[in-house]
C-alpha cells in the first residue's frame, strides 16, 4: 500500500489534518479551531449578553413554554437550563432523545433534571429492538453505530417545537465552531436543516434506515424525520446557540453544576480519554464509537478533549500530546458489551472497521500492520 503524505498537526493544539471536523491551517501551522477560539479574547461578552436578551424577549409568552432546550442530562444540558432559567428568565420545556445506552450516572443526572430545575421534561425512547437494528445497520453502512443519536437529538426536539408551537430552541455550543472553527464567532451561526443533514446525520436520513430485510418500516423511524420547510416556517422555528453569546468553558460549567445542582461526573476511568464529565449519555460514545473515529481518521476523544483544554489553558500542548499517546489508540473494553448488544463477533467488527480506514491516514508496513503518522513522531 502506498504511503500517504505525512500528516500535519496544529502547532497550538493537537488536532491532525485528517480531522473529521473540517480544518484549515495558517502559515504558522495553527488550525482554524485555535484561530476562531482566539477571537473570544476580543469579544465584548457584556454586549453579546444584551443581544441575547433582546432576541429571547420576543419569545416570552403567557403560554406553557417560552422555548425548548434539547438535553441529554450532561454538564452542558445542566448549564444551558441553568442559564436559560436563571439568567434569561424563560420557562423552558426540556426535550430528550434517549438512545438506550446511558451510563448509570448519566441516567441519574438526566432523571434529576426536572427536579433540579422544576421543569417539565419530555423523554423519547425508541424501541430497544429497533435501536439494536439501527446500531448494526449504521455500523456497516457508515462506520458509525451511534448515527441514531446524532439524528435523534437534532430531529426530535425540532419535531416537538413544531407540534407544540414553540418557536425558540436553545442549544449550547456549536460543536464544529468549537472544535474546528468552521465559522467565525462573528457569524452568529444558528441551527439549520443543512447542518443536521450534512454534518449531524452524515448525509443520511430516516428513509435510509428503512430495511425490509431487517424488518424496519417507515413508521418505525418517523421520529427521525425532520419537519418540512412549511412546518418550520408556519411555527417560525429558530435554533440559537448560547455559545455565540456567553463564554463557554465546560470545565468551569462542571464545577458550577456540581456545586449548585448536584450533577455527578463519572467516577471510574474511561479507556479512551482522561476527562470524566463528557458523553455520559451513551456508554459507547467515549468507547466503541470513538474507537471507530480513530480507525477512520487516526485520532480520538483524547485529542478532542486535549485540544479544548490546551486552548483554555488547563493543560500544555506537551501534556496534551501525552494524553493523545496514552489514550487515542486504545481498543475499548465496552466493545464486548456492544458486540453482544448487536450479536456480532469481534473478528467481524475488525474486518468491517478496516474497510473504513482513511487512505490519507493509514497504510500497511512491511509486516502488514496498519500504521499512521503520530504527533510525537520526529520528522
Amino acid at each position: 500500500m502506498t504511503r500517504p503524505p505525512k500528516a500535519t498537526y496544529c502547532t497550538k493544539c493537537v488536532y491532525p489534518s485528517s480531522s473529521a471536523v473540517p480544518l484549515i491551517f495558517d502559515e504558522n501551522g495553527v488550525c482554524s479551531g485555535c484561530r476562531v477560539f482566539n477571537q473570544t479574547d476580543n469579544i465584548d461578552w457584556g454586549l453579546r449578553k444584551e443581544m441575547l436578551k433582546k432576541i429571547v424577549a420576543k419569545y416570552k409568552t403567557n403560554s406553557n413554554y417560552d422555548c425548548i432546550i434539547p438535553v441529554s442530562g450532561g454538564k452542558d444540558s445542566y448549564f444551558q437550563t441553568h442559564y436559560v432559567i436563571k439568567e434569561l428568565g424563560l420557562r423552558p420545556l426540556l426535550v430528550t432523545y434517549h438512545g438506550n445506552n446511558f451510563l448509570p450516572i448519566g441516567e441519574e443526572n438526566l432523571e434529576n433534571m426536572r427536579h433540579a430545575f422544576n421543569a417539565d421534561h419530555i423523554i423519547f425512547r425508541p424501541s430497544e429492538t429497533l435501536l439494536k437494528k439501527i446500531n448494526k445497520k449504521c455500523f456497516y453502512l457508515m462506520g458509525d453505530m451511534n448515527w441514531h443519536n446524532h439524528c435523534g437529538i437534532f430531529t426530535y426536539p425540532v419535531q416537538v417545537a413544531v407540534k407544540m408551537n414553540i418557536p425558540l430552541i436553545i442549544w449550547g455550543e456549536h460543536g464544529y465552531v468549537d472544535l474546528g472553527g468552521m465559522y467565525s464567532m462573528n457569524d452568529f451561526i444558528e441551527m439549520t436543516r443543512k447542518f443536521r443533514d450534512e454534518h449531524a446525520c452524515r448525509g443520511y436520513d430516516f428513509d435510509d434506515m428503512i430495511d425490509e430485510k431487517l424488518g424496519i418500516k417507515e413508521q418505525d423511524v418517523l421520529w427521525a424525520k425532520y419537519p418540512t420547510d412549511k412546518e418550520l416556517e408556519d411555527v417560525g422555528v429558530r435554533g440559537i446557540y448560547l455559545g455565540n453569546f456567553i463564554p463557554w468553558d465546560a470545565n468551569a460549567h462542571v464545577k458550577l453544576m456540581m456545586d449548585t445542582y448536584g450533577w455527578k461526573k463519572f467516577e471510574g476511568n474511561f479507556d479512551r480519554t482522561y476527562r470524566k464529565f463528557s458523553n455520559l449519555d451513551d456508554m459507547h460514545e467515549n468507547g466503541v464509537h470513538d474507537y471507530l473515529k480513530y480507525i477512520k481518521f487516526g485520532y480520538g476523544r483524547a485529542s478532542d478533549h486535549a485540544s479544548k483544554d490546551i486552548r483554555r489553558g488547563y493543560i500544555t500542548r506537551e501534556q496534551g500530546i501525552e494524553m493523545v499517546k496514552k489514550y487515542d489508540h486504545v481498543k475499548p473494553s465496552d466493545l464486548k458489551r456492544w458486540l453482544e448488544y448487536v450479536d456480532m463477533t469481534e473478528d467481524e467488527f475488525d474486518r468491517v472497521c478496516d474497510t473504513f480506514r482513511d487512505p490519507r491516514v493509514w497504510w500497511k508496513d512491511e509486516k502488514g500492520e496498519w500504521v499512521k503518522d503520530n504527533i510525537w513522531d520526529k520528522d
